[in-house]
C-alpha cells in the first residue's frame, strides 16, 4: 500500500499536484499546439461503430474536452469526463455541456466507495496514461479494466518513446512522462486484463515548436473476463 493509500500508485501527492499545476497554467495552449487530432478522431470512430446507443463512456483524462467528449457526446453517449486539472476540467465543461466531468485522480478511481463513478460500457485514455510513471501504469489499465462491464471497449493512445517519469519541456512547463516502445506497450495491455483488436499508428508534428514531432500509437481493446 503506498503512501497515499492506493495500492499501485505512489506519486507523491506534490508530484501530482505539479503535473495538474502545469496543465492548468496551459489550458487553452494545448488544443493550439495539437490541433489536428485525427487518430483520435479514428479512435472514437472506432468506439462509435462498436457500441450501443446510449453508451456509457468514461474519457480519462479528458483535458478539454474536445474532440472526444465531444464527438462520443454529439453521438448520443452518456460521457463521464475526469482530469487531474481543475483547468481542464472547467473548459471541458465549457465546450461539452451535455457530458459530465469530475477533477479526480486516476489513482482514486474505483468500481465502489463514496465516490465511485459506476460502470462503463467503454472507457478512453487519450495520451493520459503517459503522465504516470511505468510502475503505475499497469495499476491505472487494470483500474479502468474493473471500471467496465463485461466485454467493455478501451481505446488507448500512448506516444511511443522508451522513457520513464522523464522531465521534458511542454508549452513553457515542465511536465514529467513515460512511454513505451509498441512491442512492450502491447505486452503491458494484455497483461493488464485486455485483448487488443486492432491498432494505428499515427506520426504527428505538433503545431507548437516547443513540442517535438512524435509517433502515436493507438490500441483498440476490449476487457478480457
Amino acid at each position: 500500500m503506498s503512501g497515499n493509500g492506493f495500492s499501485g500508485f505512489d506519486h507523491s501527492p506534490d508530484e501530482r499536484t505539479g503535473q495538474a499545476e502545469a496543465f492548468d497554467a496551459i489550458g487553452p495552449r494545448y488544443s493550439e499546439a495539437f490541433p489536428h487530432k485525427e487518430g483520435q478522431l479514428a479512435a472514437g470512430r472506432w468506439l462509435l461503430e462498436a457500441l450501443p446507443p446510449d453508451s456509457r463512456i468514461l474519457d480519462v483524462g479528458c483535458g478539454t474536452g474536445l474532440p472526444t467528449a465531444r464527438q462520443l457526446s454529439d453521438a448520443g453517449h452518456r460521457v463521464v469526463g475526469v482530469d487531474l486539472s481543475a483547468g481542464m476540467v472547467e473548459l471541458a465543461r465549457d465546450n461539452v455541456p451535455k457530458a459530465e466531468f469530475h477533477q479526480r485522480d486516476m489513482a482514486g478511481l474505483s468500481a465502489g466507495g463514496p465516490r465511485a463513478l459506476g460502470l462503463f460500457d467503454a472507457a478512453t485514455a487519450f495520451f493520459s496514461l503517459v503522465m504516470l510513471p511505468r510502475r503505475e501504469i499497469p495499476e491505472a489499465l487494470r483500474t479502468i479494466h474493473g471500471l467496465l462491464r463485461p466485454d467493455g471497449l478501451l481505446a488507448l493512445s500512448m506516444v511511443e518513446a522508451d522513457v520513464d517519469d522523464c522531465p521534458v519541456p511542454f508549452l513553457g512547463h515542465t511536465i514529467r512522462v513515460s512511454g513505451y516502445l509498441r512491442d512492450e506497450l502491447r505486452q503491458v495491455v494484455e497483461a493488464s486484463g485486455f485483448e487488443i483488436t486492432g491498432e494505428h499508428l499515427e506520426s504527428y508534428a505538433p503545431a507548437s515548436t516547443d513540442v517535438p514531432p512524435e509517433i502515436q500509437l493507438f490500441l483498440h481493446c476490449r476487457r478480457r473476463a
